[in-house]
């Protein structure tokens, strides 16, 4: 299966307007709250968990690119968000820049019937691939639905 089937529209938004990483953070485990993908139980656990790894080390790897990502207790399957910040948001990047493209990634802390740690790496390789990706930023930036950003995430799907 293509690492790009574990996005789902309604677990994507183009139109993030927090103005800080944390908050960010919050409008993204909402979102995947809204669109029935996290569990309400699992909310402060997701944001603790997103906010905590920030503290290790920005997941800003540069080009306006974060990818924030963690194991949490509680989920069956991976739970993945693509979102676009239109105006950026300073998030400590490698490179300094401003971050407008955040993938989310929140996946089982242990392997389950729905979860491969091994496809996961790979998805994770995918995404740091696509994250290199110029055409694919440029592209990411100026679609204007859900569906042409998962459009996108499955054309790139060979990246």
């Amino acid at each position: 299966m293509s690492p790009s089937k574990a996005f789902k529209a309604k677990c994507c938004a183009l139109d993030l307007s927090a103005a800080s990483k944390e908050s960010v953070l919050e409008e993204v485990v909402d979102l995947l709250l809204s669109a029935d993908a996290l569990p309400a139980s699992l909310r402060s656990a997701a944001l603790a968990a997103l906010v905590e790894r920030e503290g290790v080390g920005s997941t800003g790897v540069g080009a306006n690119v974060a990818i924030p990502h963690v194991k949490l207790k509680g989920l069956e399957t991976a739970v993945c968000s693509l979102a676009i910040h239109p105006a950026g948001v300073e998030w400590a990047a490698i490179d300094g820049a401003p971050v407008s493209i955040i993938f989310t990634i929140l996946r089982p802390d242990r392997p389950t019937d729905k979860h491969d740690p091994t496809k996961h790496l790979e998805m994770m390789q995918w995404i740091a691939r696509l994250s290199r990706d110029a055409d694919f930023r440029r592209f990411a930036m100026q679609v204007s639905t859900k569906t042409a950003l998962i459009d996108l995430l499955e054309e790139k799907s060979n990246v």
